[in-house]
């Protein structure tokens, strides 16, 4: 077997792929004698029909199998003769089989990159000294004290005020005669002041429209007061104190995981700055099409569909293409620092990887390697996420850091 590569960038070839004519000539053989073992055809007695029968038969689908085979098999072995790590689906318009000449074929193909030996060592790196703040307690006091509120029905003779809750019937007219998108609605049960209704604006354009409103019930928002008896109300707390101490461990956890979004965004801003390579359109493909999921699965969550928001797939595709880059650059990026560094998984720290994802799942830890066992490419990509980890806590080690104060609006937007 031939194959030539022609190069149409540092990540684009061409393989030119012959497979000799005695190859092909071996496997028609082959195809007709299985097939003459099992056709039945009409006049012939079993394991008796003539070749030229069969062709005349079963020409186009021999045919197929055969050069479908042929394909299969001479792009492996080219593959392993080239030493090329292919990245993506290659392209290939596959020819017709002649019965007399080499079968010849082209595949266009995508590669890694290669890229030079990264000096990621000596990086000067800011660690922001996040506090926890007696704002920040505050609000996140206030807002479980919010999830607390109770609503009772105001006896007192009064009219409505802001804030108020209440339960109405409504229909509205145009004209003096039913308008069909406010159509009549019992029970519906709003906040003054709050925008309820804020759902018909599109549909009520160019429209005046009169509302009957018959009120039934005013409620208000009684709010618990902050002590020890709103802490056992909200779980396995007895007192304030213990309410307070979850919330720091809560907000110390979020500003971890900032402080390491933040150390990594700073990793990644001066790594790819000075190296620099040719992005595989696959690849790219392959994150974006990762990032339309998650878009999709979010509407899914709300009932909703791209559609219904005036998104298409082209137009995500092109708001989000420098981000889906932006992530195939850090995953090359690693990969060649793994690759330079040798990193290794110890089974220690694979056994430490299943459980952070079990605590992060709130699942068993037997059921997290359950999942990966039952598949490998899952497997194999859970192990290369901790080897990316691994290779981004060397870079860590190995740069000088620099604490820092946050800004005071970085502090307020938490």
């Amino acid at each position: 077997m031939q194959v030539k590569v022609e190069d149409v960038s540092s990540v684009k070839k061409v393989l030119h792929i012959e497979v000799p004519e005695d190859t092909v000539v071996r496997e028609l053989d082959n195809a007709y004698k299985e097939l003459k073992k099992t056709a039945k055809i009409k006049g012939f007695r079993p394991g008796k029909t003539p070749r030229s029968v069969l062709e005349g038969m079963f020409k186009k689908d021999v045919h197929n199998d055969v050069s479908s085979k042929l394909l299969q098999d001479s792009f492996v072995e080219a593959l392993k003769e080239t030493d090329l790590n292919i990245v993506g689906n290659p392209k290939i318009d596959p020819p017709q089989l002649d019965e007399k000449g080499p079968y010849k074929y082209d595949a266009a193909v995508e590669i890694k990159p290669d890229i030079d030996k990264i000096d990621f060592k000596g990086l000067t790196l800011e660690k922001a000294l996040y506090q926890i703040t007696d704002e920040e307690m505050d609000a996140q006091l206030q807002m479980l004290q919010k999830n607390l509120a109770e609503q009772i029905p105001v006896t007192e003779d009064r009219g409505v005020k802001e804030d108020d809750f209440v339960r109405i019937d409504y229909e509205g007219f145009e004209d003096g005669k039913p308008f069909s998108e406010t159509q009549k609605t019992e029970n519906f049960t709003m906040k003054i002041g709050a925008g309820a209704i804020s759902n018909f604006n599109k549909k009520l354009v160019n429209h005046e429209i009169t509302f009957h409103v018959t009120l039934h019930e005013i409620r208000k928002e009684v709010l618990p007061e902050i002590d020890d008896d709103f802490a056992k109300k909200l779980g396995p707390y007895e007192t304030l104190d213990d309410v307070k101490n979850a919330i720091t461990d809560n907000l110390k956890q979020g500003y971890e995981k900032r402080v390491e979004q933040e150390l990594n965004e700073q990793i990644f801003q001066e790594l790819i700055e000075k190296t620099e390579f040719e992005l595989p359109e696959s690849m790219i493909e392959y994150e974006l099409n990762g990032i339309i999921e998650e878009v999709e699965k979010t509407l899914s969550y709300y009932n909703k569909s791209m559609e219904d928001e005036g998104l298409t797939t082209e137009s995500l595709a092109e708001k989000h293409r420098e981000t889906a880059e932006k992530k195939v650059r850090r995953h090359l990026v690693l990969d060649k620092i793994i690759d330079q560094e040798e990193l290794t998984l110890s089974d220690q720290e694979l056994d430490a990887g299943f459980d952070e994802m079990a605590k992060t799942v709130n699942q068993p830890v037997e059921a997290i390697k359950n999942y990966y066992n039952k598949d490998q490419s899952n497997f194999e990509f859970f192990k290369h996420t901790l080897l990316e980890k691994q290779a981004i806590k060397l870079i860590i080690d190995s740069s000088t850091i620099e604490e820092i104060e946050p800004e005071l609006e970085k502090n307020t937007e938490n």
